[in-house]
């Protein structure tokens, strides 16, 4: 998975989060358990998606790349939001396509629209933790500062969407590390890799990144698409050639393996 650079948002969206998370990595503290671990004191369950009253069960720390709807499945993520203009837009088309998705969300983004964290899980798509603020270099950084990013979007997240915890963690831009990875695993959350990036990030053209989809979907059932960050005309463009044509091949739309 190779890194997205030349993100002038994320840089943006980075310091913009300084405010977030200065205060926050005070009190940010993990002890890495087997098993399950508390999830928090007044957590609430509004999703069969969701884990049990306060409970979070453990999962595999490899990057999962399968779907769970086997050989022939393709799982759809969606990363950076939510956003005000594009989220809604694309949540319609996954609609009128009866596709589920996984929505990879910046806590900072998920912290400012909770009403839109609110709609993804009404309509049956599942959350992933995408980090407070975007960082690429998350990778260089100390485990404190890891485990600040990825706990504190953990709060975010499940806060904005009314007590629903996100199920995977996508480091920013594949910025893994062996710690990030339990870490993540620790809190049920499964590390989540890709395996068609589209691009659409920097708006390459539609028919650019409906080739790139037709001709790497072999690879893997992963694939990659933002609905934050700039203009997504091109990715609403592209997902609606893309889904009937994944669906014409005989493939089946699903959610990464956890």
């Amino acid at each position: 998975m190779a890194k997205h650079k030349g993100r002038a948002w994320h840089v943006r969206l980075l310091g913009a989060a300084l405010g977030v998370t200065a205060l926050a990595a005070a009190t940010s503290v993990w002890t890495a358990q087997a098993g399950t671990v508390a999830a928090g004191p007044g957590a609430s369950v509004s999703s069969p998606e969701a884990k049990p009253q306060d409970q979070v069960t453990k999962v595999a720390a490899d990057i999962a790349h399968a779907s769970d709807r086997g050989a022939k499945g393709v799982n759809i993520t969606i990363d950076d939001g939510p956003d005000p203009n594009w989220t809604p837009q694309v949540l319609q088309l996954l609609k009128d396509s009866n596709v589920k998705a996984t929505f990879c969300m910046v806590g900072t983004q998920a912290q400012a629209y909770p009403n839109l964290v609110k709609e993804v899980v009404a309509g049956g798509h599942r959350l992933c933790n995408h980090t407070v603020s975007h960082d690429t270099a998350m990778d260089t950084k100390s485990e404190a500062y890891q485990s600040q990013q990825i706990l504190d979007a953990e709060r975010m997240i499940t806060k904005a969407s009314g007590g629903v915890r996100p199920q995977y963690y996508r480091a920013p831009g594949g910025a893994f590390t062996p710690y990030s990875r339990q870490l993540a695993a620790s809190r049920g959350m499964r590390p989540l890799g890709w395996n068609v990036d589209t691009k659409d990030f920097e708006r390459p053209g539609v028919e650019t990144m409906v080739a790139t989809v037709k001709s790497e979907i072999s690879d893997g059932p992963t694939v990659l698409f933002h609905d934050a960050g700039g203009d997504r005309s091109q990715t609403l463009a592209a997902l609606r050639e893309v889904l009937p044509w994944l669906r014409e091949q005989g493939y089946a739309f699903g959610f990464p393996v956890r």
